[in-house]
């Protein structure tokens, strides 16, 4: 019995009792009353053990939990930086930016140019190139054109023959002569083109289209010029181009005179130096300008040296009207000084 009541080799039967709970000394080998003794000393015993260790483990704790506030501080003072926020601090007020209002534009999707903005990014020659294929295409937008477009000048002309002629010039090869058959077989494309610009605008500045006479006598002085440099081939076939040029201008020519002789009695003919500059084109021409010479001897009272005198072959009113415009008229009057 004893045996199996003390197995346990930490209890020792002397601290089985507790002499402030025993309620008479003499009753401390009394196993009926050990027994509940025992029950006590035992669950005493454990709760001191346990609340030592208890203490024990809490103390250890506090100090862990210390040395960990004492890090903290001292990671939080040494970088301030890597500082966690608090909550106390005061948020920063977020900055407004000034509102600004700004036109919406629809560049969601991509659009084709409007007609005025791909006009400007064409050029003059790119331009007429659309112009003339829109024409071709729609006849009816080719009158509307002609009506609306400003009239070209004898300048703006002149200018685009001599585009026509610079281009004639710098086909010519190096190094061979500007007459031989080799040099037209190299440049007979641009010559071509020359001849056909120089057909298709004479007749703008011809009557009844052009009014004024002397607009149409200053393009054919200019154009005029420009056919004598034009080259003279060693094949004969070769220059019929040239021939051609000279037949037209002196059709022109005699055109202009008639019809600038029904106005004023010629007068822009007479005494504008015209007479002068015909003889002299027809000169360089070789004669391939009489039918113009020609027109304006029948035209006006034009004075040579196998006609007769305007005063002498013709009338009265024909002869004043003479030596009004030559400044000669009473020159053969007498003026008699007599007395009173």
């Amino acid at each position: 019995m004893n045996s199996v009541l003390f197995s346990n080799p930490l209890h020792a039967p002397h601290l089985l009792v507790n002499p402030r709970l025993s309620p008479s000394r003499s009753g401390m080998h009394d196993h009926s009353f050990a027994l509940p003794q025992h029950k006590s000393a035992n669950n005493e015993a454990d709760g001191t053990i346990d609340s030592v260790g208890t203490e024990r483990m809490s103390g250890r704790k506090r100090k862990a939990d210390d040395d960990l506030q004492d890090r903290d501080y001292d990671r939080m003072s040494t970088s301030p930086s890597a500082s966690p926020a608090t909550s106390s601090r005061p948020l920063p007020h977020p900055i407004t930016p000034r509102s600004t209002k700004r036109t919406r534009t629809n560049v969601s999707a991509g659009r084709p140019l409007t007609v005025p903005r791909l006009l400007e990014t064409l050029d003059a020659e790119d331009m007429r190139g659309l112009l003339r294929s829109i024409c071709d295409r729609h006849p009816e937008i080719a009158s509307d054109v002609i009506q609306a477009a400003p009239r070209p000048s004898v300048a703006s002309t002149i200018a685009v023959l001599e585009r026509y002629e610079a281009t004639l010039r710098d086909a010519f090869p190096l190094g061979s002569r500007t007459s031989s058959d080799y040099s037209y077989n190299r440049v007979r494309q641009p010559l071509v083109q020359y001849i056909d610009a120089l057909k298709d605008f004479t007749p703008h500045f011809l009557p009844p289209n052009e009014q004024q006479p002397t607009t149409s006598l200053n393009y054919l002085d200019a154009v005029t010029n420009m056919i004598h440099r034009l080259p003279n081939w060693d094949t004969y076939q070769h220059n019929r181009h040239k021939q051609e040029a000279y037949d037209e201008i002196s059709k022109a020519w005699a055109l202009v005179i008639r019809e600038g002789a029904k106005r004023g009695g010629g007068f822009h003919l007479q005494y504008g130096g015209w007479d002068q500059k015909l003889m002299t084109h027809n000169e360089d021409s070789g004669g391939r300008l009489e039918e113009a010479v020609q027109g304006l001897k029948s035209s006006v009272a034009w004075p040579s040296d196998n006609m007769p005198s305007p005063a002498a072959g013709l009338g009265d009113r024909e002869s004043i009207r003479h030596q009004l415009m030559s400044g000669t008229y009473g020159q053969d009057v007498a003026v008699s000084t007599g007395s009173w």
